[in-house]
């Protein structure tokens, strides 16, 4: 189902694109986004896992990109945080006699795997760096 990890994390990445030589903390960046500190590190996490952000401890640790914005696609991001777009199926099985119960989960699963190619084809063209510069006038 469709949640806002995706926008959380880019919110994340895009503080982290503005700052890419510090580390900013989970309470920093929570903040920012005003969510609880706990939501940020469990992305991070995540993020982390995909090669996205280098984590350091410490008192002077915190999170920053592991690579430069310019390298990070918003498929990357995509990939990281959502596994597929699924706008949902019925809470019970349909009727396998139905004409249209006996293939509309499938019919569907099509549907979302060609959302998600569009979505995909759309954000590898768009890198972190590009998406951060709308926001270059403002400061964090």
């Amino acid at each position: 189902m469709i949640s806002g990890k995706f926008a959380i994390t880019i919110h994340i990445l895009t503080l982290m694109s503005r700052r890419p030589d510090e580390y900013l903390s989970s309470d920093y960046l929570a903040g920012c986004i005003n969510i609880n500190p706990v939501l940020v590190r469990k992305e991070i996490s995540n993020l982390k896992k995909h090669g996205i952000v280098a984590c350091r401890e410490g008192k002077f640790g915190g999170t920053r990109l592991a690579r430069p914005a310019g390298k990070i696609t918003l498929e990357d991001v995509y990939n990281s945080t959502v596994e597929c777009v699924s706008l949902g199926f019925a809470k019970n099985d349909p009727n396998p006699e139905c004409p249209v119960g006996c293939r509309i989960n499938e019919s569907l699963d099509n549907l979302y795997q060609n959302i998600n190619n569009l979505i995909c084809c759309e954000l590898k063209g768009l890198t972190l760096e590009n998406f951060s510069r709308q926001f270059a006038a403002q400061t964090v």
